[in-house]
């Protein structure tokens, strides 16, 4: 189908989602996800699957998105009639439509039809005051509110005039429309079999009232599309409830949960920076983001590590500044509207705006032709959806980030800010500067601990022999430990068992790293957005060590089972943990470990397609070159039509069976190369894939440097 053409497993099973089997669908759609694509090729998924396209009802924030969204649908189906808009338009057209002959304005009891308007907070808060209300005692949004705090009484004679004048402001309109579903069974009747499709982005910004109003529209039925994303929950202040995500599973209790996480606008690192944020988050709302694109330009491709500037004063921070920005641009060939600073504050913008104007750098101001080229200086509120090549984070300090909202969104905000970066982020920490008139000493912000990876310090010297033992201890230590925790989740929690069990194997990958004293630099990351998750993937690697294992699945950032010697079954710890990620146990050397292998594999997909990870070599090279391949593990492919991952590894021997020191930090590296996908190639191709073809392919994909620093290319 080609409108599934380059999505992703997970934006696949979004687009694909069956509301009939299984229910409402939430979708944690993580920073750069293209959760937009998602949206709109579900609306043309629909439509071309025979749904009335007039029947379906997309709801967003603004009106530009909205416009946005629809210009994308048209473009592919123009005779949509789908309704894409915000939910102050949907609120109004309920307002104007009339059932049975009847205008829903009358039914509610206006003299004429509404014409909504603005209406500034100090206006507001004099029309409280002149009822003898305190000023800040009702929003301007719960005018009509059925559950409103202040005694209605006090407030008829404000509503009296709404009703009279026709006078009703944006805010009214949502607690209205909602009125109307409630108290009317024709009006609710009549919406409900006009939209029995609702789509809503950005879910995590909706307001209470906006969440009723969906509830009223939605009714008992099961179609709802829900995207958002927790994380980026940062308008708390305009009464967006994040709850509202939080609490989607007990809303709908028969719903599906989905997250995206391939990011296709930041480099690796900004996102492992990311990722370090929410890690003591519940884990069925906890995402993990990975690069899913290797963008063309230079600064991109390089993946450079975020940088942290301290300086003693402002007049220090903004000369360096103005020279790194200066620096990137001509070193980089670069446009100044690449470069972006982000501060928590107004008040902070305007300082930077004002400092780079004196180091003779163009910024872009509100009023400049929309083809100005300068730097961006905004607050981080401002960027929300907006990308940059480069972005210093500033003011990472307490007072400024975090600033003095809750703590929680004020998280969701920085990470907001660091996820805006596309190649390069810097953050700055200025010692003093002046706030609100006054040079102050600023102290560190909090998440200064997120900025930084925890770098791998040298060991203490000893015998290798010992310092063997010791790593052997710490890892059978970890997996002891995970044991009865596990058990606890499998019998309490066990919803969430199985991404435990997803989230701790990559977590022991990381580990042993760290317990071998490994350096692990991964390349290629982009190629895991290619496979397809949901179908037999068959990972092919080289095999140097027994440190193998944990690389492979820190670099694939995936739970892979892996197939293994019978003997490793009989050490209990171990085989335990290797049965939960499904591995196979076979006798290599028997006659019939190839049918065995496919004999198990075959039980495996009959619970879910089998992933599995395969050394062809069949045993450790010594040299560090490849061996000699075994045509197993291609027809084992073949057979289930699998994607075949393979992963270029170099370094492992060294860390383990051939180290020298107990002190030294290995450097080892990993490549993941393109997938092979079977099953399209035989649909491309329309014969069946020949095994020592497709070995000779992928013989010719590793090109791998040996554990002499000389490169060999495998024959």
């Amino acid at each position: 189908m080609s409108l599934l053409k380059g999505l992703n497993s997970e934006q696949r099973e979004a687009v694909l989602h069956s509301h009939e089997s299984g229910g409402p669908l939430l979708i944690l759609a993580g920073a750069g996800s293209g959760k937009t694509s998602v949206l709109t090729k579900r609306i043309l998924y629909r439509i071309e699957q025979g749904v009335d396209s007039s029947k379906i009802l997309a709801l967003t924030f603004t009106a530009k998105a909205a416009a946005e969204m629809d210009e994308r649908v048209k473009e592919l189906a123009p005779d949509s009639k789908a309704l894409l808009c915000t939910f102050h338009s949907l609120a109004l057209r309920i307002l104007k439509m009339k059932i049975c002959g009847i205008e829903n304005w009358k039914r509610l009891g206006f003299a004429n039809a509404p014409l909504p308007k603005e209406q500034s907070n100090f206006e507001w808060q004099d029309q409280l005051m002149e009822l003898g209300l305190k000023a800040g005692s009702v929003d301007r949004e719960n005018l009509f509110c059925p559950e409103i705090k202040v005694k209605k009484e006090k407030l008829e004679k404000l509503t009296a005039s709404v009703f009279k004048n026709a006078e009703v402001v944006f805010e009214d309109l949502i607690w209205l429309s909602i009125r109307l579903l409630s108290e009317f069974k024709e009006v609710r009747e009549y919406c409900r079999n006009s939209w029995n499709e609702i789509l809503i982005d950005e879910y995590q910004d909706i307001n209470p009232s906006q969440y009723r109003l969906v509830r009223a529209v939605l009714g008992e039925s099961k179609n709802l599309f829900a995207v958002g994303d927790d994380d980026q929950a940062i308008y708390g202040f305009r009464g967006a409830d994040i709850g509202n995500i939080l609490r989607f599973k007990k809303d709908f209790p028969n719903c599906k949960v989905l997250k995206l996480e391939w990011n296709y606008r930041s480099t690796a690192n900004i996102l492992e920076t990311a990722n370090r944020i929410f890690t003591d988050k519940p884990l069925i709302f906890r995402k993990n983001l990975r690069a899913g694109a290797l963008r063309p330009y230079t600064l991109f491709k390089e993946n450079r590590k975020p940088e942290v500037w301290v300086s003693q004063t402002p007049e220090e921070e903004t000369l360096r500044l103005a020279y790194e920005i200066k620096f990137l641009r001509d070193e980089y060939s670069m446009k100044w509207s690449d470069f972006a600073l982000l501060s928590r504050y107004n008040r902070q913008c305007d300082y930077y705006e004002l400092a780079l104007k004196e180091y003779g750098i163009p910024v872009i101001e509100e009023n400049s032709p929309p083809d100005f080229d300068g730097v961006h200086i905004e607050t981080i509120h401002s960027s929300k959806g907006l990308q940059y090549p480069v972005v210093f984070y500033c003011g990472l300090a307490e007072h400024l980030s975090p600033g003095d909202a809750e703590l929680g969104e004020e998280k969701r905000l920085f990470y907001v800010g660091v996820t805006r970066a596309e190649a390069h982020l810097f953050f700055l920490y200025c010692k003093r500067r002046y706030f609100r008139g006054k040079l102050k000493n600023f102290k560190v912000s909090r998440f200064f601990k997120y900025c930084r990876e925890k770098k791998l310090k040298k060991g203490r010297r000893m015998p290798v022999s010992v310092f063997r033992i010791f790593a052997i201890i710490k890892i059978i230590g970890y997996m002891l430990w995970c044991v009865p925790v596990y058990f606890f989740r499998r019998i309490f929690k066990s919803n969430t068992a199985d991404i435990w069990l997803q989230e701790k194997s990559l977590l022991w990958a990381k580990f042993c790293s760290k317990s071998l004293r490994i350096d692990l630099t991964v390349s290629g990351q982009q190629n895991l957005a290619k496979v397809d998750w949901s179908r037999s993937v068959v990972v092919i690697a080289n095999h140097n060590s027994f440190a193998d294992i944990p690389v492979v699945l820190a670099s694939a950032q995936k739970m892979f089972g892996f197939l293994a010697k019978a003997e490793l079954a009989r050490i209990p710890i171990l085989s335990y943990w290797m049965k939960k990620i499904g591995c196979v146990f076979i006798k290599r050397k028997t006659a019939s470990a190839g049918r065995k292998l496919k004999s198990m594999m075959s039980e495996m997909a009959a619970e879910k397609p089998p992933q599995i990870v395969v050394f062809p070599e069949g045993t450790r090279s010594k040299t560090g070159e490849m061996g000699v391949w075994k045509s197993g593990a291609f027809r084992i492919a073949a057979e289930f039509k699998a994607t075949i991952l393979p992963i270029a590894i170099n370094g492992t021997a060294l860390a383990w069976e051939k180290r020298i020191s107990s002190k030294t930090i290995q450097k080892v590296t990993s490549q993941i190369l393109d997938p092979f996908d079977v099953a399209q190639w035989e649909t491309e191709n329309g014969r069946p894939v020949d095994v020592k073809e497709l070995m000779d392919r992928l013989r010719g994909a590793f090109f791998l440097p040996s554990s002499n620093g000389q490169k060999a290319e495998n024959q």
